[in-house]
C-alpha cells in the first residue's frame, strides 16, 4: 500500500488496511469502469470518504477493500489475514446487501432498512454503504444513460432518507445536489448561479446582523465564529416547487449560524448556547412559533442546535442557529467524524455513535426533514419480474406497460399480475409494483384500448394495428383522388388534407383515404375545396409579407435606446447586445458582463456560460434590469417542439404563434421514424417573455405535442 494513503491511523491501524489492500488491489487487478479507468479507483475512494469524511476505524476501510475483493467470483480466504472478526462481520453484511434487488423494497426507505437490519447485525455496515452510494453520485457522469437513470433514482428513494435518519447531512446534501443537477439540470443552475450573483448581499446582511451584539458577546467571553449556512440547492428547489415561487420568494435560503468555542461539557455548551440566544432576541424582535430546542432535547440521531427566525431592522426575516462546535461537528459529519477530528480513541463514544445508528435503523424518523425527497411527479417506477426496472409515466396502465416491454407483448396483452394479483389491462400502476403481464394468441387491440393508454408508444402501435383493415380501402381512395387531381392540374397539399381531416373529423390519413374510396366522401367536394382554399391561403400570404415589412422596417428605424433592456442613465454611451447563447427576451431574469470590446452582453441567468461568468469575471459582471414597459422592439427565441406522428400538429402549432404577437423567422421540420415523431425547429421574433410564455403555454396542451423546449 502507497505509504501516503490513510496516515491518520496510527501503524497498527495502517497495517490492517494494508493487508485488506493488497488482496483487494490483486483481485480487482485488469477490471475496469464504465469510462475505462480501473475499478480498483472505486473502492479506494469509498475508503477514502470512511475514513477522511466519516472517521470510522480502520476495520471499516479493511472492509470496504475485502467487501469489493469477494464480489469477484474468486475464491479468495479473507480470514488467513487474521483480522478482527468484526471486518469478516461487516464484510458478509456488505456482499448480503448488494445483492437487495430494488424490487425487494418497492423504493421504500423503510423497506429498504428493514432489509439491511436484516442482512447485517453491524450497523457500520449501513454507513459503509452510504459511503459506497456515495463515491457512485461523484462518479455519475461515467456510467451509460439508463444505468445513471436508475442511481439517480434509488438515490433519491433510499439512500438520501437513510442519511438524513442517520445525521450524516453532509452526504444527504452532497448527494441531494447532484441528484437535482442531474434531474433538473436548468433549475440547479438557475439556483447555484443565483446563490453565486447573491453572495456578497449575504455576506452584507450577516456583518449588519452582528454589529449590535459584538459588544455584549465580548464582555461575556463568548468567543464564537459566524458561519452562513446557506441552503442546498435541492432544498430551495423543493421550497420553490412546494410553494409555487421563484427563487426570490424562498425566505430562508440561508441561516446565520454561531458556532461557539467552548469546553466540551455539556451542561456549559448549553448554557452558553441559550445566553447566545437571550442576546439575540434582546436586540432583535423574534417569531416565538419558529423556535426550534434540540440543545435540550437533542434528535435520536445526535443533532444538536438552537434554531429560532428574527427579524432585522430593515423588516426581513433571518433564520439563526446558535450551536458549540463540537455540536456542528456533530451535525456535520456524525459522531465518528468528531471524535476522529478531535484524534481521541474511545470505545464508550464509538459504542454511543452506534447505538445510535441502529436505533435509527429500527426505528421510524420522528424528526423528518421539511422537504422530504420524492419521486418525480410525472413519472412513475416499476419492475419486471425479473427486477428490471422501467419508467412510465405517472397514470400509465398494464396495457402501457405491455408495449413498454414489446410490441408484440402489448398487442396480445389479456391482462396482467401486479404484486401477484390479476389485474385487467387498463389497471392503473404506480411506484414499486412487481408487474407480469399475461397474453393470448387469438388476443388483437380493440378500438376502446387507445383510451386505456398514456404512453406515445402504445397509443401508436394499437392505432397501427387498428389501421391494417383499412389500408386497402385506402390505397384504393388514394389512386383515384390522384388519378383526378392530375386531371384537374391541382395540388392537394398535407395542410390542405389536414384542414379537410378535421372538417370530417378523420383521426388518420387512412381512414379519410378509405372514406373517399367508399364514396363517404366526394372528390369533387375536394375539388372546390382546393379552389376556395388556394385564394384565401394567396389573400392571406400577402397580408402577412405587408404586415412583415411593416415590423422589419419599423425595427430598423428605431433607435439602439429603443430596445436596451436597461435603465442606463449612468452609463450612456455603452453598447449593449443580446447574448447568442442564450437569446434573453424582455422579461427575463438577466445580468449584464463587460467585454473587452463588445459591450455589455446581457445573458439570461440560467444561460449555460452564467456560472463560469459569475465564478471566474465576478468585477465584470453587470447588475441589469428591464425597463418598466417593453420596447418597440422583438427579440428572436429559438424553439424545439416534439409531436406524435400527427400531420394536424403542425397545423395547430402554426394557429396557436399566428394568434399572438409573434411572427416566424425560420421553420424546419425533420422526421424520426425510429420514435414516431416530428422533431420542429423554429426561430420567432416576440416582443417579450410574457407573450413567449404565452404561447408555449398554448402549445404545450396541443392534444398531439409531447415536448416543447426553449434553446
Amino acid at each position: 500500500m502507497d505509504s501516503t494513503l490513510f496516515t491518520n491511523y496510527p501503524d497498527e491501524g495502517r497495517e490492517i488496511i494494508g493487508k485488506a489492500y493488497d488482496v483487494a488491489r490483486a483481485a480487482l487487478e485488469g477490471r475496469l469502469r464504465s469510462d475505462g479507468r480501473p475499478f480498483f479507483e472505486h473502492p479506494l475512494a469509498v475508503a477514502k470518504i470512511v475514513s477522511d469524511e466519516i472517521g470510522l476505524p480502520p476495520e471499516c476501510v479493511a472492509a470496504v477493500f475485502l467487501h469489493e475483493a469477494t464480489r469477484t467470483g474468486q475464491e479468495i480466504d479473507i480470514r488467513a489475514l487474521k483480522l478482527d472478526e468484526s471486518v469478516y462481520t461487516m464484510v458478509d453484511g456488505l456482499n448480503r446487501i448488494s445483492t437487495i434487488n430494488p424490487k425487494d423494497t418497492r423504493l421504500e426507505a423503510e423497506n429498504y432498512k428493514k432489509l439491511i437490519i436484516q442482512y447485517s447485525t453491524d450497523p457500520r455496515v449501513t454507513v459503509l454503504k452510504l459511503a459506497d452510494r456515495l463515491e457512485v453520485m461523484r462518479s455519475l457522469s461515467i456510467f451509460p444513460k439508463a444505468a445513471r437513470e436508475r442511481k439517480v433514482l434509488e438515490t433519491l428513494m433510499l439512500y438520501i432518507p437513510l442519511a438524513h435518519q442517520l445525521g450524516l447531512y453532509n452526504m444527504k446534501r452532497e448527494m441531494e445536489d447532484i441528484y437535482l443537477s442531474y434531474a433538473e439540470p436548468e433549475q440547479y443552475r438557475l439556483i447555484t448561479n443565483k446563490l453565486k450573483a447573491t453572495e456578497k448581499d449575504r455576506e452584507k446582511l450577516m456583518a449588519e446582523f452582528i454589529e449590535p451584539l459584538k459588544v455584549k458577546l465580548s464582555e461575556a467571553g463568548i468567543r464564537y465564529k459566524l458561519k452562513i449556512r446557506t441552503k442546498a440547492a435541492y432544498s430551495i428547489w423543493c421550497k420553490m416547487v412546494k410553494q409555487k415561487v421563484p427563487f426570490e420568494g424562498v425566505f430562508d435560503v440561508f441561516a446565520i449560524r454561531f458556532i461557539i468555542d467552548c469546553p466540551e461539557d455539556i451542561k456549559l455548551e448549553r448554557e452558553l448556547c441559550w445566553k447566545v440566544f437571550g442576546f439575540v432576541t434582546e436586540e432583535y424582535e423574534q417569531d416565538t412559533k419558529r423556535l426550534r430546542d434540540w440543545v435540550t432535547n437533542p434528535k435520536t440521531n445526535g443533532y444538536e442546535s438552537l434554531h429560532i427566525t428574527v427579524k432585522n431592522k430593515e423588516g426581513a426575516y433571518v433564520e439563526v442557529q446558535i450551536r458549540t462546535k463540537r455540536m456542528d461537528d456533530i451535525a456535520e459529519n456524525g459522531f465518528a467524524s468528531h471524535w476522529s477530528y478531535k484524534g481521541i480513541k474511545r470505545e464508550e463514544t464509538m459504542d454511543r455513535w452506534l447505538t445510535s445508528v441502529r436505533y435509527a435503523l429500527e426505528h421510524p424518523d420522528t424528526d423528518s426533514p421539511e422537504e422530504l425527497p420524492q419521486p418525480p411527479s410525472k413519472d412513475i417506477f416499476v419492475f419486471t419480474p425479473t427486477g428490471e426496472l422501467r419508467i412510465l409515466p405517472a397514470g400509465a396502465t398494464v396495457l402501457d406497460f405491455a408495449f413498454n416491454i414489446h410490441t408484440g407483448i402489448g398487442q396480445h396483452c389479456v391482462g396482467g399480475k401486479v404484486g401477484g394479483k390479476p389485474v385487467p389491462i387498463k389497471e392503473k400502476l404506480h411506484t414499486g409494483d412487481v408487474v407480469e403481464i399475461l397474453t393470448a394468441k387469438n388476443q388483437h387491440p380493440a378500438p376502446d384500448w387507445i383510451n386505456y393508454v398514456v404512453t406515445t408508444k402504445a397509443r401508436q402501435k394499437i392505432k397501427q394495428a387498428l389501421s391494417e383493415g383499412e389500408q386497402r380501402r385506402a390505397s384504393a381512395g388514394r389512386e383515384l383522388l390522384e388519378r383526378r387531381l392530375k386531371n384537374w392540374k391541382l395540388e392537394f397539399p398535407d395542410e390542405m388534407l389536414t384542414e379537410l381531416m378535421k372538417k370530417h373529423r378523420m383521426t388518420s390519413v387512412n381512414a379519410f383515404f378509405a372514406a373517399v374510396g367508399d364514396g363517404d366522401i366526394d372528390v369533387n367536394e375536394i375539388k372546390e375545396y382546393i379552389l376556395t382554399e388556394e385564394k384565401r391561403r394567396q389573400e392571406a400570404l400577402e397580408a402577412a409579407q405587408a404586415q412583415e415589412a411593416q415590423k422589419v422596417r419599423r425595427m430598423e428605424t428605431a433607435s439602439k435606446d429603443d430596445i436596451l433592456v436597461l435603465n442606463a442613465r449612468d452609463l450612456k454611451g455603452l453598447d449593449y447586445r443580446m447574448a447568442r447563447c442564450c437569446n434573453p427576451v424582455f422579461g427575463d431574469d438577466v445580468f449584464g458582463f463587460v467585454t473587452r470590446e463588445n459591450g455589455i452582453k446581457i445573458h439570461r441567468i440560467t444561460c449555460p456560460n452564467a456560472a463560469r461568468l459569475i465564478e471566474n469575471y465576478p468585477y465584470r459582471i453587470q447588475k441589469v434590469r428591464w425597463a418598466d414597459t417593453p420596447s418597440t422592439g422583438s427579440f428572436q427565441v429559438s424553439l424545439k417542439i416534439v409531436t406524435d406522428h400527427e400531420s394536424e400538429a403542425l397545423g395547430k402549432i402554426m394557429e396557436v404563434i399566428g394568434s399572438f404577437k409573434a411572427s416566424i423567422r425560420t421553420f424546419n421540420v425533420t422526421e424520426n421514424q425510429r420514435q414516431g415523431t416530428f422533431e420542429i425547429s423554429m426561430k420567432l421574433l416576440v416582443p417579450s417573455n410574457l407573450e413567449l410564455d404565452k404561447i408555449l403555454s398554448q402549445i404545450r396542451v396541443q392534444k398531439h405535442v409531447l415536448k416543447v423546449n426553449r434553446l
